[in-house]
Protein backbone atom coordinates (compact mmCIF):
# COMPACT_ATOMS: atom_id res chain seq x y z
CA UNK A 1 0.00 0.00 0.00
CA UNK A 2 1.04 3.51 -0.94
CA UNK A 3 -0.10 6.28 1.95
CA UNK A 4 2.79 9.02 0.53
CA UNK A 5 2.50 10.79 -2.84
CA UNK A 6 5.04 13.50 -3.51
CA UNK A 7 4.43 15.98 -5.76
CA UNK A 8 7.12 18.51 -7.85
CA UNK A 9 6.22 21.64 -10.67
CA UNK A 10 8.02 24.04 -12.93
CA UNK A 11 11.23 22.94 -13.39
CA UNK A 12 11.94 24.56 -16.39
CA UNK A 13 14.90 22.79 -17.63
CA UNK A 14 16.91 24.27 -20.69
CA UNK A 15 16.17 27.78 -19.02
CA UNK A 16 18.92 29.70 -17.49
CA UNK A 17 16.98 29.93 -14.51
CA UNK A 18 15.41 26.83 -14.42
CA UNK A 19 16.61 23.41 -12.86
CA UNK A 20 20.19 21.83 -13.86
CA UNK A 21 22.89 20.34 -12.91
CA UNK A 22 26.17 21.49 -12.77
CA UNK A 23 27.36 21.02 -16.29
CA UNK A 24 25.55 19.21 -19.29
CA UNK A 25 26.08 18.21 -22.82
CA UNK A 26 24.32 20.15 -25.83
CA UNK A 27 24.01 18.56 -29.05
CA UNK A 28 26.49 20.33 -31.10
CA UNK A 29 29.03 18.33 -28.50
CA UNK A 30 29.57 21.56 -26.31
CA UNK A 31 28.85 22.00 -22.33
CA UNK A 32 26.68 24.13 -20.51
CA UNK A 33 27.86 25.07 -16.85
CA UNK A 34 25.57 26.15 -14.52
CA UNK A 35 25.61 29.60 -13.04
CA UNK A 36 26.58 29.80 -9.18
CA UNK A 37 22.71 30.25 -8.58
CA UNK A 38 21.90 27.90 -10.55
CA UNK A 39 23.86 25.33 -8.80
CA UNK A 40 22.45 26.61 -5.01
CA UNK A 41 19.05 25.43 -6.45
CA UNK A 42 20.83 22.12 -8.24
CA UNK A 43 21.98 21.43 -4.04
CA UNK A 44 18.50 22.56 -2.64
CA UNK A 45 17.58 19.67 -5.27
CA UNK A 46 19.96 17.15 -4.06
CA UNK A 47 18.76 18.32 -0.41
CA UNK A 48 14.88 17.70 -1.32
CA UNK A 49 15.64 14.09 -3.11
CA UNK A 50 17.87 12.53 -0.86
CA UNK A 51 16.66 13.79 3.20
CA UNK A 52 13.13 15.57 2.50
CA UNK A 53 11.56 12.95 0.75
CA UNK A 54 12.76 10.21 2.68
CA UNK A 55 12.20 12.07 5.77
CA UNK A 56 8.79 13.19 4.96
CA UNK A 57 7.38 9.83 3.60
CA UNK A 58 9.41 8.23 7.10
CA UNK A 59 11.09 6.08 3.82
CA UNK A 60 7.72 4.46 2.60
CA UNK A 61 6.92 3.80 -1.27
CA UNK A 62 5.55 6.66 -2.85
CA UNK A 63 4.05 8.24 -5.76
CA UNK A 64 5.68 10.77 -7.96
CA UNK A 65 3.56 13.24 -9.78
CA UNK A 66 5.38 16.59 -11.63
CA UNK A 67 2.69 18.39 -12.18
CA UNK A 68 3.51 20.24 -15.41
CA UNK A 69 6.40 22.55 -17.16
CA UNK A 70 8.95 20.47 -16.76
CA UNK A 71 11.07 21.90 -19.91
CA UNK A 72 11.08 26.18 -20.76
CA UNK A 73 10.83 25.30 -24.20
CA UNK A 74 10.91 28.34 -27.06
CA UNK A 75 8.21 30.83 -25.65
CA UNK A 76 7.38 34.76 -25.73
CA UNK A 77 10.51 35.89 -27.85
CA UNK A 78 12.74 35.43 -24.55
CA UNK A 79 16.39 34.81 -25.08
CA UNK A 80 17.06 33.25 -21.67
CA UNK A 81 17.20 29.64 -22.55
CA UNK A 82 20.01 27.41 -22.09
CA UNK A 83 19.69 26.11 -25.78
CA UNK A 84 16.69 26.18 -27.76
CA UNK A 85 17.12 22.83 -28.80
CA UNK A 86 14.45 20.87 -27.69
CA UNK A 87 15.99 17.81 -28.02
CA UNK A 88 18.63 19.28 -25.61
CA UNK A 89 15.82 20.60 -23.10
CA UNK A 90 14.41 17.03 -23.06
CA UNK A 91 17.84 15.44 -22.25
CA UNK A 92 18.52 17.46 -19.65
CA UNK A 93 14.83 17.29 -18.32
CA UNK A 94 15.86 13.38 -18.66
CA UNK A 95 18.98 13.42 -16.78
CA UNK A 96 17.46 15.83 -13.75
CA UNK A 97 14.34 13.72 -13.32
CA UNK A 98 15.53 10.30 -13.93
CA UNK A 99 16.98 9.69 -10.75
CA UNK A 100 13.98 11.04 -8.43
CA UNK A 101 11.92 8.97 -10.88
CA UNK A 102 13.90 5.81 -10.19
CA UNK A 103 13.20 6.15 -6.44
CA UNK A 104 9.46 6.11 -6.84
CA UNK A 105 6.80 3.14 -6.62
CA UNK A 106 4.73 4.74 -9.38
CA UNK A 107 5.03 7.86 -11.56
CA UNK A 108 2.75 10.63 -13.14
CA UNK A 109 3.14 13.46 -15.61
CA UNK A 110 0.88 16.00 -16.11
CA UNK A 111 1.19 18.68 -19.08
CA UNK A 112 1.90 22.23 -18.54
CA UNK A 113 1.70 25.47 -20.27
CA UNK A 114 1.43 25.58 -24.07
CA UNK A 115 3.98 28.45 -24.08
CA UNK A 116 6.70 25.91 -22.72
CA UNK A 117 5.99 22.70 -23.36
CA UNK A 118 3.60 22.91 -26.68
CA UNK A 119 0.15 23.23 -27.74
CA UNK A 120 -0.88 19.61 -26.76
CA UNK A 121 2.22 19.32 -24.40
CA UNK A 122 4.26 17.49 -27.05
CA UNK A 123 7.62 18.41 -25.53
CA UNK A 124 6.06 16.86 -21.89
CA UNK A 125 4.74 14.01 -23.34
CA UNK A 126 8.35 13.03 -24.81
CA UNK A 127 9.57 13.45 -21.38
CA UNK A 128 6.87 11.49 -19.77
CA UNK A 129 7.29 8.55 -21.82
CA UNK A 130 10.95 7.97 -21.34
CA UNK A 131 10.69 8.28 -17.97
CA UNK A 132 8.02 5.58 -17.68
CA UNK A 133 5.07 7.66 -16.30
CA UNK A 134 1.69 5.54 -16.10
CA UNK A 135 -0.51 6.62 -18.91
CA UNK A 136 -4.11 7.30 -19.40
CA UNK A 137 -6.89 5.89 -21.08
CA UNK A 138 -5.85 7.17 -24.25
CA UNK A 139 -2.29 5.87 -24.27
CA UNK A 140 -0.97 9.23 -23.25
CA UNK A 141 1.82 9.42 -20.64
CA UNK A 142 0.95 12.98 -19.58
CA UNK A 143 -1.95 14.26 -19.28
CA UNK A 144 -3.88 17.53 -18.18
CA UNK A 145 -5.14 16.21 -15.25
CA UNK A 146 -5.26 13.38 -12.83
CA UNK A 147 -7.80 12.16 -10.55
CA UNK A 148 -6.00 10.28 -7.84
CA UNK A 149 -7.52 8.09 -4.90
CA UNK A 150 -5.39 7.92 -1.54
CA UNK A 151 -6.69 5.55 1.05
CA UNK A 152 -10.25 6.75 -0.37
CA UNK A 153 -9.44 10.36 -0.14
CA UNK A 154 -9.81 12.14 -3.62
CA UNK A 155 -7.22 14.29 -5.08
CA UNK A 156 -7.33 16.13 -8.34
CA UNK A 157 -4.27 17.07 -10.08
CA UNK A 158 -3.90 20.06 -12.94
CA UNK A 159 -1.32 22.41 -13.76
CA UNK A 160 -2.99 25.53 -14.56
CA UNK A 161 -4.07 27.98 -11.68
CA UNK A 162 -4.98 32.08 -12.26
CA UNK A 163 -2.12 33.82 -10.64
CA UNK A 164 -2.18 37.44 -9.57
CA UNK A 165 -0.19 40.56 -9.85
CA UNK A 166 -0.69 41.70 -5.99
CA UNK A 167 0.18 39.10 -3.17
CA UNK A 168 -2.79 40.57 -1.52
CA UNK A 169 -4.73 38.75 -3.53
CA UNK A 170 -2.75 35.55 -3.50
CA UNK A 171 -5.87 33.68 -1.76
CA UNK A 172 -7.86 34.71 -4.37
CA UNK A 173 -7.42 32.25 -7.44
CA UNK A 174 -6.62 29.75 -4.87
CA UNK A 175 -9.68 29.46 -2.95
CA UNK A 176 -12.00 30.04 -6.15
CA UNK A 177 -10.71 26.42 -7.58
CA UNK A 178 -12.17 24.99 -4.29
CA UNK A 179 -15.61 26.63 -5.02
CA UNK A 180 -15.60 26.08 -8.60
CA UNK A 181 -14.65 21.83 -7.51
CA UNK A 182 -17.82 22.25 -5.13
CA UNK A 183 -19.90 23.91 -7.43
CA UNK A 184 -19.60 21.53 -10.84
CA UNK A 185 -19.40 18.03 -8.20
CA UNK A 186 -22.62 19.69 -6.81
CA UNK A 187 -24.50 19.77 -10.54
CA UNK A 188 -22.76 16.80 -11.34
CA UNK A 189 -24.23 14.32 -8.24
CA UNK A 190 -20.14 13.40 -7.23
CA UNK A 191 -17.88 13.69 -4.67
CA UNK A 192 -16.17 16.67 -4.58
CA UNK A 193 -11.97 16.22 -4.13
CA UNK A 194 -10.65 16.21 -0.55
CA UNK A 195 -7.29 18.00 -1.96
CA UNK A 196 -6.52 19.91 -5.44
CA UNK A 197 -3.27 20.36 -6.41
CA UNK A 198 -1.82 23.43 -8.75
CA UNK A 199 1.43 24.43 -10.35
CA UNK A 200 2.09 27.43 -12.89
CA UNK A 201 2.54 29.90 -10.22
CA UNK A 202 5.84 28.51 -8.87
CA UNK A 203 5.30 30.22 -5.37
CA UNK A 204 4.02 27.79 -2.39
CA UNK A 205 0.61 28.91 -1.02
CA UNK A 206 -2.16 26.28 0.51
CA UNK A 207 -5.82 27.31 2.17
CA UNK A 208 -7.28 24.35 3.80
CA UNK A 209 -11.09 25.19 5.22
CA UNK A 210 -12.28 21.32 5.28
CA UNK A 211 -10.71 20.71 1.94
CA UNK A 212 -7.28 21.51 1.19
CA UNK A 213 -5.84 23.23 -1.92
CA UNK A 214 -2.23 23.38 -2.14
CA UNK A 215 0.06 25.20 -5.08
CA UNK A 216 2.46 23.58 -5.27
CA UNK A 217 6.56 25.42 -5.58
CA UNK A 218 8.62 25.39 -9.05
CA UNK A 219 12.20 24.82 -9.23
CA UNK A 220 13.21 28.58 -11.30
CA UNK A 221 14.51 31.43 -10.21
CA UNK A 222 13.27 34.98 -10.88
CA UNK A 223 12.91 35.51 -14.61
CA UNK A 224 12.72 38.69 -16.72
CA UNK A 225 9.12 38.30 -16.35
CA UNK A 226 8.92 38.43 -12.68
CA UNK A 227 10.66 41.12 -12.35
CA UNK A 228 7.62 43.07 -14.40
CA UNK A 229 5.17 42.44 -12.07
CA UNK A 230 4.43 43.45 -8.42
CA UNK A 231 4.30 40.42 -6.77
CA UNK A 232 7.44 39.39 -7.92
CA UNK A 233 9.94 41.90 -7.80
CA UNK A 234 10.83 41.88 -4.37
CA UNK A 235 9.45 38.30 -3.17
CA UNK A 236 12.29 35.62 -3.21
CA UNK A 237 11.66 32.81 -5.80
CA UNK A 238 9.88 29.32 -4.11
CA UNK A 239 11.69 26.05 -4.60
CA UNK A 240 10.54 22.65 -3.23
CA UNK A 241 7.47 20.27 -3.21
CA UNK A 242 5.10 18.96 -1.47
CA UNK A 243 4.76 15.58 0.91
CA UNK A 244 1.24 14.44 0.42
CA UNK A 245 0.11 11.70 3.21
CA UNK A 246 -2.76 9.74 4.45
CA UNK A 247 -2.86 6.20 5.66
CA UNK A 248 -5.70 3.92 5.81
CA UNK A 249 -6.84 5.51 9.17
CA UNK A 250 -5.18 8.89 9.14
CA UNK A 251 -6.49 12.05 8.14
CA UNK A 252 -4.82 13.11 4.63
CA UNK A 253 -2.61 16.28 5.24
CA UNK A 254 0.37 17.92 3.25
CA UNK A 255 3.60 18.80 4.07
CA UNK A 256 5.91 21.37 2.34
CA UNK A 257 9.14 22.27 2.23
CA UNK A 258 10.17 25.92 0.47
CA UNK A 259 13.73 26.91 -0.07
CA UNK A 260 14.59 30.20 -0.92
CA UNK A 261 17.51 32.10 -2.61
CA UNK A 262 19.06 35.44 -0.50
CA UNK A 263 18.54 38.62 -1.60
CA UNK A 264 20.48 40.28 -3.58
CA UNK A 265 23.91 41.66 -1.29
CA UNK A 266 23.24 45.41 -0.02
CA UNK A 267 25.15 48.29 -1.73
CA UNK A 268 26.41 50.80 1.18
CA UNK A 269 26.76 54.23 -0.14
Amino acid sequence: MINNIVFISDTHVGCQMGLCPPRVRLDGGGYYQASNLQRKVWDYWKHFKNKVIPDFTKSEPFTLVHVGDCCDGVHHNSTTQITQNKKDQANIAYEVLAPLREKAARYFHIRGTGAHVGPSGELEEGVAARLGAEPDDQGNHARWELWLNLNRKLIHVSHHISGTASSSYESTGVYREMVEAFTHAGRSGVKPPDLIVRGHRHRYFKTDVGRIVVVVPGWQLKTPYVYRIASGRAAPPHFGGIVVRSGSKDPLYTRAKIYEIERPREVKL
